[in-house]
This record gives structure tokens, sequence and C-alpha cells, in this order.
């Protein structure tokens, strides 16, 4: 049976370094991180005290504030996010059948963060200090399930919570939706909220991130030697992904169609990767065959490259495990360095950027990479980044508990 093919048509960001698809494109072009202090909390308690906030969100741009003040922060940005990347498609829903229109949405934390602040109130002043819609914010899929009510979405809703490999998972299982002709449009991605006290205290805790806090524009390294954690960070990614002769007939934008996606398990450890990356490396495989290309097709990896000590190792020999000699020669470059690490939102931010780099002609550097890591052999991109026209590219995601992540993207031929 010919699987049906998905298009992306709309991007939507919201993230430290731009928001909207040409923010976050002129972001990553730009290349200058916003790491910085952290401003939301008092963090001096902490061994980290560095993060990507993203300051200049109003959720009043993008909702009335009666519905602003019903969602916490984490929900209010999955409705930008969706808002734009409906926008960005030119996609007018009152012309869809919205019983086939659906959300995927990833959150490794979900309304964690706003649980803790509402605890905080509790312990203040009792159960009348606490916020009315705590009971129905602080899950996994109150986000997704927010956009589908914003925009009265009937068709499949999914949530995951797969760690940092929430936002690729996400757009995978959109991808398989709309294969199986279970929705003709999906808006998939991840968001993440994560920055409180305990739920950023929880990370520096366990020693995951970086504590280069007198130069936090520099702390996230990828790749590079003197890497030490990654750094948290804020904000999410949706694409709207739209069956292929569909979005023809509306005359839709297209970044590019997602060709594949590769899941798998380490069953090793909740923290730490497999150290010869061999499931992270099955993962890129899967994707790879469901795109139906060899490595020697794929012109770009945007890698997921938190700049933990173990974990780029890893990814490296996972690259090296699925492709080959190809892993020597692809184009490889970790951005985090400029965002952060959002988390469950990561996956479909580099996604996103997967897609603008297909489209632009473009391929970003890895910020921060000074002293490549002489264990981590890879054909990496320096900063800022080179002009390619590829025709497909792949992004990596990664989470505790082992779970990896894979896709691939290409350019449209043959339309529908």
């Amino acid at each position: 049976m010919t699987k049906r093919r998905v298009v992306v048509t709309g991007i939507g960001a919201i993230t430290p370094i731009g928001s909207g698809s040409a923010g976050l494109w002129w972001g990553v072009c730009a290349g200058e991180s916003k790491i910085a202090a952290i401003t939301r909390f008092d963090a001096c308690a902490f061994r980290s005290r560095i993060a990507a906030q993203v300051d200049d969100f109003d959720p009043l741009a993008y909702m009335d504030g009666r519905t602003a003040r019903r969602l916490d922060r984490f929900a209010q940005l999955g409705v930008a996010a969706a808002r734009l990347a409906v926008q960005d498609a030119s996609l007018d829903l009152d012309r869809v059948d919205r019983q086939r229109v659906g959300v995927s949405l990833g959150s490794a934390l979900g309304g964690v963060a706003y649980g803790e602040e509402q605890h905080g109130a509790f312990l203040r002043a009792g159960l009348r200090a606490v916020g009315p819609t705590l009971a129905v914010a602080v899950y996994g899929g109150a986000s997704g399930a927010n956009i589908a009510i914003h925009f009265g979405l009937r068709g499949t809703n999914l949530a995951n919570a797969n760690s940092c490999a929430s936002g690729a998972i996400a757009i995978g299982e959109a991808l398989r939706v709309i294969q199986r002709d279970e929705a003709d449009v999906m808006l998939a991605g991840g968001v993440e909220a994560p920055l409180a006290p305990l739920t950023y205290g929880a990370f520096s805790l366990i020693k995951a991130m970086s504590t280069r806090n007198d130069d936090p524009a520099h702390a996230s390294r990828p790749f590079d030697v003197d890497r030490d954690g990654f750094v948290m960070a804020e904000g999410g990614a949706i694409l709207v992904l739209e069956e292929l002769s569909a979005a023809t007939r509306r005359g839709a934008p297209m970044y590019g169609e997602l060709l594949g996606y590769g899941q798998t398990n380490d069953a090793y450890h909740m923290t730490a990767p497999r150290p010869d990356g061999a499931e992270a490396a099955r993962a890129v495989a899967l994707a790879l065959e469901d795109a139906r290309t060899s490595p020697a097709g794929i012109g770009y990896v945007n890698a997921h490259a938190t700049g933990t000590p173990l974990g780029d190792v890893a990814e490296a020999c996972a690259l090296h495990r699925a492709m080959g000699d190809r892993a020597c020669q692809v184009p490889v470059s970790g951005t985090k360095g400029l965002y952060g690490h959002a988390l469950g939102a990561s996956g479909a931010i580099e996604a996103s950027i997967v897609c603008l780099a297909l489209a632009h002609n473009y391929l970003p550097g890895t910020a921060n990479l000074t002293r490549p890591d002489a264990d981590c052999v890879l054909n990496l991109l320096p900063p800022p980044g080179t002009p390619a026209a590829i025709d497909r590219a792949m992004t990596t995601s990664f989470g505790f508990g082992g779970t990896n992540a894979a896709l691939v993207f290409g350019r449209v031929e043959g339309r529908g």
C-alpha cells in the first residue's frame, strides 16, 4: 500500500532567539547566543545559574486576556506556537474538515513548573489561594488539548512525555496518523516551560547542567572538548503537517516533505545514554529506511548535541554505527549553543531549523565550537554556517530513559 505523503506547510516557533519562522531563522543566522543569567527566579543557591529565557513573550499577542489567565505558561506557549504555524501555512481552518485536523504535542514536564508555583501559594495561604485551573493545567496533554479547543480541532489528539525526545516523537507520530489516513492535517511539535526553582534545581542537583555561570553565552558547547553540560531553556515549536495532494490543491507553501521517522529505546539507564550508541543508531537506521534513502542521501544532520560529556560522544558513536563512512563526510551541527536545551521542545525546534535550512539553502554551524572533541569524529560545521543546497536532512533527539528518535526531511519532489 502506498503511503500518503506528508509535507511541512507551516512553522510556528517561540524561542529565545526569535519567534515565528522568520524570527527563528534570523536568530539562527545571526549566531548570537541568548543564554544569560536567570532572572525568572533567584538561582543563587544552585550550581547552575544560567538559562535561555523567552523574555519577549506576551500571551496577549496570541489570545485574549481571559484565555491567557486560564492557561499556564506551558499551554500559552503551545497556543501561541500553533497560531503562528497556522498563519505561516496560510491555512484557513474554515475551509477544511476540522474532524480531520489533529494535534500531536510533546513535553518533558508539561505544567509541572506551574504546579510548583501553585504549591508555593498553597503553603503560604492554603487551598483558597490555589488557581482554580490547576487540576487541568499540570498534566502533559493540557497544551495540546487547549490548542484543539482554541481552534476547534476535533481530530486525533496525542500527547507524549518522552523527555527530550518528546517533540520529535510528536512529529513522527503525527506523520503516521496522516499516512494511515486518520487525518489530513496535524499540528505537531513540542513546548516546554521549565524555568521554576524546584524544577530547575532538580536538574542542577544531578549535575546535568553547565556551571559556566561567569560566561553564559559560551556555556552550551556541543561537541566541544570544554563542554560541561546542557543549559536549560524554554520555548516551543509546532509544524503544520499536511497531506501532499491537499496541500497542493490549496497552493500551500511547502518547506519540505517529512520522509522518515525512527524511534527506539536503549533500555540501559535513566540518565546515561548507552555508550556504544547502538539503539540510537537503530533509530537513525529506521528513519533512513522509512525515508527510503541511504546514508549517502543525507546532506545535513542537525544533532541533538546537548553539550553533555557522555551524550555527545554517544551520539557521535551512533551516527558512525548508522551511517558508516558517511558520518565523517556529512555536515553535522548542533545549534543548542544559541538557544539552550528546551527539553521536550528541542526536537521540534530543531526539526523547524532543518526545514528552514532546506528552504534557505544554508546549513547553520555549531555555536561555541572552538576545540572539537577527538572522541566526536564528525564533519562538524563551525559557526556561523555555510551556504549549501541539499536534498535531504536529518535531525536526532534523545531523552532520559534511553528514548531515541530521528526524523528525515527532504525537498518536495513530484508534487501530488
